[in-house]
């Protein structure tokens, strides 16, 4: 049942954490953080996703902090995370995901080339060992033809997948089909987190890999729910937590993810601090499986200005008006 909006702000706190390296076009990443019942969570939905969008966010802050879930293993297997840099720096950057043999390398970056591209996961293979994984995300950027083009020159990099190349259900199918010789995969993930019905990807046969992410898909309830469903290999991600929501993630990965696979949940190494004095950091190429409590002087450190905690806590009581209506409207699959 939805919380009183008085139990979710009880013990909230904003944070801005700073990151090393821009990623997803930001170098500062908010969220807010509150503890329930079961202990701490996390509702950091993007600022620039409305209101409509950031209620599966709090569904899944809901779930994970008045839920009980109970971990399916010690520890998960992660990926490192290499951002759109010049090749000078991914050495650097695959240094801070110790043990990791799957590395995510992010393509389509604007503002940069396909020779760009193609120099970064060059590097990224040489790095690191002969049998790693190699996959890039394009976070949807790619029109068909351009997609086409870039897994042409980068299919020779043995990628394990290709995430979002392009950014709807119908150019994913149409791009599936026109790489078919190619033996790169392709991978939703927006199609997915976004989508009114997450499944629409999987059934349209226009994936074969879904990425999912235990915050955008309402917590790690609903998420178990879709994954059972998809009939598809599926890798759980981060969406840029804190090490709060990474422990989200981590009990969802270890109870339901595709085994062979490595979690995209080592992001913690992105900040250049986080929320506790024991943040999910990849230690011979995993996370631990635990709930994750705020340390008082990371919560002081890190604290947001005055003006964005007060941003963020009156966006948590908009999106919490939006759960309850639904929830007086009877939609229980939306306000649980």
């Amino acid at each position: 049942m939805l919380p009183d909006l008085s139990d979710l702000l009880a013990d909230a706190h904003v944070v801005a954490l700073p990151m090393r390296v821009r990623f997803r076009g930001i170098t500062t990443r908010e969220a807010l953080v509150l503890r329930g019942p079961e202990g701490w969570t996390e509702f950091s939905p993007f600022v620039e996703y409305d209101d409509t969008e950031s209620a599966a966010w709090l569904r899944a802050a809901i779930d994970f902090g008045w839920t009980a879930h109970s971990p399916a293993a010690e520890s998960v297997a992660v990926n490192a995370t290499v951002p759109a840099v010049t090749p000078d720096a991914v050495a650097g950057l695959l240094a801070r995901y110790p043990g990791c043999t799957t590395a995510k390398v992010k393509v389509a970056e604007p503002g940069t080339t396909i020779d760009d591209d193609v120099a970064r996961v060059a590097e990224v293979r040489r790095a690191m060992r002969p049998d790693a994984s190699v996959r890039v995300d394009a976070n949807g950027l790619w029109s068909v033809d351009q997609a086409t083009e870039a897994l042409e020159r980068l299919a020779p990099f043995d990628l394990q997948y290709a995430e979002q190349p392009c950014r709807t259900v119908p150019e994913l199918a149409a791009l599936r089909e026109r790489i078919a010789g190619l033996g790169v995969r392709i991978a939703a993930d927006e199609s997915v987190r976004k989508a009114s019905d997450p499944l629409a990807v999987a059934r349209a046969g226009a994936a074969d890999v879904l990425v999912v992410k235990a915050q955008p898909l309402g917590g790690v309830t609903a998420a178990r729910a879709v994954i059972a469903e998809a009939g598809l290999p599926c890798v759980v991600s981060s969406a840029l937590d804190t090490s709060v929501g990474l422990g989200m993630g981590a009990f969802l990965a270890a109870a339901a993810m595709s085994p062979g696979y490595a979690a995209g949940l080592g992001t913690a190494a992105m900040f250049e601090g986080d929320v506790t004095d024991r943040p999910l950091l990849p230690e011979d190429g995993r996370i631990a499986v635990r709930r994750v409590s705020p340390a008082p002087a990371m919560l002081e450190r890190f604290a947001a200005a005055p003006e964005r905690v007060a941003w963020w806590r009156a966006r948590l009581e908009r999106v919490h008006a939006v759960l309850g209506a639904r929830a007086e409207a009877g939609d229980v699959a939306t306000a649980e």
